[in-house]
């Protein structure tokens, strides 16, 4: 087992997807930061990155959108009670959307969600959430990877851009540095 740090990681793995022609990164903090998970945007070039106001829903109806026209959308959530706001374009919409168009159309797109902490400074219930398990259950056409070691990060973004099957995948990171 190799002794690799959890943030490098990250940082690999979105300066990977960067790299790929048809990536496009959609999320808060994408360009003006505030936020820790912002410092893994820095090998973002800024062409590739859309600052999102605070309407999770709209973000992923436009992450949905992108990736039906040809684009790999990279919808970052800080935390998964952010996620839950999007929860309609999630459960009713990304999910369901080959099956509703018989396989028509199968839009991929990487969701990147972490678990808030709690440490150095804790943000309270409304931003520590694990909703992993109850999401597995929910959607059906979505896979769902919780990223617990830093051995698994890059491997399974890669998994995730490469999947030739419309499979959107959301990336559940636990904030270990």
């Amino acid at each position: 087992m190799t002794n690799l740090n959890y943030a490098e990681e990250l940082n690999k793995a979105m300066s990977y997807l960067s790299e790929q022609e048809d990536t496009i990164f959609l999320g808060q903090s994408m360009v003006y930061g505030g936020i820790a998970i912002a410092n893994s945007f820095n090998s973002i070039p800024l062409e590739k990155r859309i600052e999102m106001p605070v309407a999770e829903n709209l973000q992923l109806g436009i992450s949905t959108g992108m990736a039906l026209t040809g684009y790999v959308p990279i919808s970052v959530y800080p935390r998964w009670n952010f996620l839950i706001l999007a929860s309609d374009q999630l459960v009713n919409h990304l999910d369901k959307l080959s099956e509703m168009t018989l396989g028509q159309y199968k839009p991929k797109v990487i969701i990147r969600v972490a678990v808030g902490v709690t440490k150095p400074v804790d943000p309270q219930e409304q931003h520590v959430g694990d909703f992993t398990e109850g999401f597995q259950k929910i959607v059906k056409n979505i896979n769902i990877v919780k990223l617990e070691k830093a051995e698994q990060v890059m491997e399974e973004y890669i998994k995730a851009y490469t999947r030739t099957d419309g499979v959107s995948t959301i990336l559940v990171e636990e904030h270990q540095f």
